[in-house]
């Protein structure tokens, strides 16, 4: 199993994202998928999640109204859509599926399958 991560890089405050995740051997149709971040010297933290069983898709407070989850457009794909970007968002994004406990966001107890990570910095 295996997920990579794709779409980071550099971008200007306000500047827009799109952030995917890929999986292999693993279908995303039938996981809960979250993305998460970890920036420098703090804790990792997710941003956002979409359920299996209903589509219902979670957004965290620190990018709620700036921040889509969706099924991609590209086969077995979850993507990130961050929009008005700021330096606060400069981490590495992973995303992660949940395969054993649960294909609600509510109900995932842990995530079983990472991506690497991608780096996004939002500067000036």
């Amino acid at each position: 199993v295996q997920l990579v991560e794709s779409g980071g890089g550099l971008v200007q405050p306000g500047g827009s994202l799109r952030l995917s995740c890929a999986a292999s051997a693993i279908t995303l149709d039938y996981l809960a998928v979250g993305w998460f971040r970890q920036a420098p010297g703090k804790e990792r933290e997710e941003v956002a999640c979409i359920s299996s069983s209903d589509g219902e898709k979670v957004l965290k407070d620190s990018v709620k109204g700036r921040a889509t989850i969706s099924r991609g457009d590209a086969k077995n794909t979850v993507d990130l859509q961050m929009n008005s970007l700021k330096p606060e968002d400069t981490a590495v994004y992973y995303c992660a599926a949940a395969a054993f406990s649960s294909w609600a966001c509510s109900g995932v107890v842990e995530y079983d399958y990472w991506g690497q990570g991608t780096q996004v910095t939002v500067s000036s």
